[in-house]
């Protein structure tokens, strides 16, 4: 009877076991059904991502390119006037043509809101100008812009290009310009 039982009960245990074998390999399945399907998912949100780069890259350029076109557009009728007035013999025509081609230049820049920085008469401010030389005198302050070499612009509040000028240097021995009687 023993051997009955044993076999019945070792029966049902390789029962119970195939059973656990079928459970966990349809869970195994299952999980590699999810898995690959989350794959496939990450597969297209990569690739779209990218894609979504790409665009907005082609998008960048685009626009950048447009305000290249528009810019250099607008320098077309300036240089129109330099070869009208190159084409004069007068010299009063000349000189009445680049002032024309000045204010054009001037207009396209204003258009941009880049203005020129005003340093003769101020103090030196180093943020909007380099100092390339020092000049003697007795007529302003140290550390005073006499000349300006090179005009300095700003787009905003931020400095396009630095002005490059010359800076006053007190005369050993004279008293300063505001404390002269």
């Amino acid at each position: 009877m023993d051997t009955e039982a044993e076999a019945a009960a070792n029966n049902a245990s390789q029962s119970a076991t195939a059973t656990q074998t079928d459970d966990l390999a349809a869970e195994l399945a299952a999980a590699k059904a999810l898995a690959d399907e989350r794959y496939g998912e990450l597969q297209y949100a990569r690739a779209e991502i990218d894609n979504v780069r790409k665009r907005a890259e082609r998008a960048a350029l685009d626009r950048l390119n447009h305000g290249r076109r528009a810019l250099l557009a607008k320098f077309l009728p300036i240089l129109d006037n330099l070869q009208r007035a190159l084409a004069f013999d007068d010299s009063q025509a000349l000189r009445g043509g680049l002032q024309a081609t000045l204010r054009g230049f001037e207009g396209v820049l204003a258009g941009e809101q880049i203005v020129a920085i005003e340093t003769v008469g101020k103090p030196f401010d180093p943020h909007l100008a380099e100092a390339i030389a020092t000049r003697e005198t007795s007529d302003v302050d140290d550390d005073v812009v006499v000349e300006e070499a090179q005009r300095g612009y700003r787009i905003g509040e931020d400095v396009l290009r630095p002005a490059m000028v010359i800076v006053a240097k007190r005369i050993e021995g004279e008293p300063p310009a505001a404390q002269t009687e």
